[in-house]
């Protein structure tokens, strides 16, 4: 059979169909499921342990980069001495987001020097989200880790999250920077109220939502798709997909050179999108549920303040209709306006029912524009 309809194994033993006891000699393989196209790609992404020989997840690594020129040297060296001490098949995607200075030019010059860098460039600035986003759909290898392109994120941390994931099988291990090397007040003290208000109301507790530095498997980031400021909250997405969560204290180093591109004005668009996050964790799968309690709340109370007023009208007096209407103008208006409201939210419901349905059926436009890639030589 060529390698290249070759896909995917199965290494079963030919005793173990009559019961015998079985034999790491004895391993012959059936083709089941296509997912290899060559030698190399399939050794670069089976996992499976093959007598005492286990084959490291690839790697795929993704970093976002805007106006970073001055760091991009010696993060491309720092990136190939901590992934080539690995052992390990990998990749490193960079993705420019549409910077002005001369990042582009220096990840071309990292890419002539590295092996196995992959440039995306965008046509402008879409943000961090759309960055990540186009490097994980990028990504070939198994375990995709993302970090950032400032050098406040150490490469050599690297492991330490693989170590994490493989020990225990996590679909997702992120970076927690313990030891933080930020200004308090405008960055820490931000930080760590989010960080706890993302983790209650996502129900996925972390103690640094905001570190970029996150291991993530790949078949859980399929599912999962960004938007917005929506990055900060994968870990929280993924465990809707249904991957298991773990943290692990990395290094933190203050900014070198460049300009820091957060500030407190982001704040407001994380609550903004953290709203969505909550919606889609608890309501995807039928936003009526939501719609549906309120509008319900507005009919009951309007239901009940139209039984106390026809009540009133037949057991409190004869006063003509337009007169109660002048003598109490609340208790006749209000409750057709709650009505009005709960027909209203019900609606709603109704067409984020349809809205749904149309995310779930049609994922496939990008939130980005590629303006041109380019490759290690070899890559």
């Amino acid at each position: 059979m060529p390698w290249n309809s070759i896909r995917s194994f199965n290494f079963l033993d030919w005793r173990s169909f009559s019961g015998q006891a079985t034999s790491s000699n004895s391993l012959f393989f059936i083709p089941t499921e296509l997912v290899f196209d060559t030698p190399l790609e399939m050794r670069a992404r089976m996992t499976h342990t093959v007598g005492m020989t286990t084959i490291p997840a690839s790697l795929s690594i993704v970093v976002p980069v805007y106006n970073e020129e001055a760091n991009v040297p010696a993060l491309a060296r720092q990136l190939h001495e901590a992934l080539a001490a690995t052992g390990r098949v990998y990749e490193v995607l960079l993705v420019d987001d549409g910077s002005r200075d001369a990042s582009w030019d220096r990840l071309k010059e990292a890419a002539g020097a590295y092996p196995h860098f992959r440039l995306i460039r965008f046509r402008r600035n879409f943000g961090q989200t759309a960055a990540m986003s186009a490097g994980i759909d990028a990504a070939r290898h198994e375990v995709i880790v993302t970090l950032d392109a400032d050098l406040q994120n150490d490469p050599a941390d690297i492991p330490r999250l693989l170590a994490e994931m493989e020990r225990n099988s996590y679909a997702v291990v992120s970076g927690w920077r313990q030891d933080r090397q930020d200004p308090f007040w405008s960055r820490r003290l931000p930080s760590m109220i989010a960080n706890g208000l993302i983790s209650r109301i996502t129900g996925v507790k972390l103690h640094d939502y905001g570190c970029t530095l996150k291991a993530y498997r790949r078949d859980v980031l399929r599912g999962v798709r960004l938007y917005g400021e929506m990055h900060r909250f994968i870990p929280a997405l993924c465990s809707w997909v249904g991957g298991e969560i773990a943290e692990v204290v990395v290094s933190h180093h203050p900014r070198r050179a460049g300009k820091s591109k957060y500030g407190i004005g982001r704040t407001f668009r994380v609550i903004l999108d953290l709203f969505t996050v909550k919606f889609l964790l608890r309501f995807t799968g039928g936003p009526m549920q939501l719609f549906g309690k309120i509008a319900f709340a507005f009919g009951g109370a309007g239901a009940l303040m139209l039984l106390v007023v026809g009540l009133d009208r037949l057991f409190g007096g004869g006063t003509a209709g337009h007169l109660y209407l002048i003598k109490r103008p609340f208790w006749i208006i209000t409750p057709f306006m709650l009505l009005a409201f709960c027909m209203q939210f019900l609606s709603m419901g109704l067409l984020a029912e349809v809205q749904i349905r149309t995310y779930h059926e049609s994922q496939n436009k990008p939130i980005y524009a590629i303006r041109e890639t380019f490759d290690s030589p070899g890559s």
